[in-house]
């Protein structure tokens, strides 16, 4: 079985990932990491990285081309990316959705956000960058994919998180899973 989980900035998706990949003893692939990792070799932030992919779409078609063909030659993997259900159409689709006020405070307090160039001066900055950040993602996908990744109806599974705490979050999405596999 494939997971594809995606969700907004500060929803947990990558927390909650790598808990369900070590469960299941599945692999792991953090296709966000990846686009910081190229922002970082470029020398610029993840929101530059999007606003240049506004115009060229390079450096999407790059981690979705990786993505697809990883959901092609692979299996019992989860994986974390807003565009992941689409680009990997067999898989279980989750979605976990925060309010972005919540989604912000959990950035600011989280020391892997910090380490790769997602530090903020305030909590009215971290809500205006993560607005920013949705909407720049919505343009791209909508222009290059005609997708909507906020769309509740692509998913599985839509899980709000913004009052749930990390073990809730794992508890109700590795039970929905088991759940799923048991049927399979």
């Amino acid at each position: 079985m494939i997971i594809s989980l995606g969700g907004q900035a500060g929803s947990g998706k990558s927390t909650i990932a790598q808990r369900l990949a070590d469960a299941l003893h599945y692999s792991y692939y953090d296709i966000g990491a990846l686009r910081r990792h190229m922002a970082l070799e470029q020398g610029i932030t993840l929101a530059e990285l999007n606003k240049q992919g506004e115009t060229n779409p390079e450096s999407d078609l790059i981690v979705d081309k990786y993505q697809e063909n990883l959901g092609k030659k692979s299996d019992n993997f989860v994986v974390t990316g807003r565009t992941s259900w689409h680009f990997i159409p067999h898989s279980l689709k989750i979605f976990l959705a925060v309010d972005v006020a919540e989604g912000a405070r959990r950035i600011m307090t989280d020391q892997n956000h910090r380490s790769q160039g997602e530090a903020f001066s305030s909590l009215e900055e971290a809500i205006t960058a993560l607005k920013q950040r949705e909407e720049s993602d919505k343009l791209r996908y909508q222009k290059y994919f005609q997708i909507d990744v906020y769309d509740k109806s692509n998913y599985n599974l839509y899980l709000d998180t913004t009052h749930l705490n990390k073990d809730e979050v794992f508890e109700r999405v590795y039970n929905y899973i088991q759940d799923k596999l048991r049927v399979k």
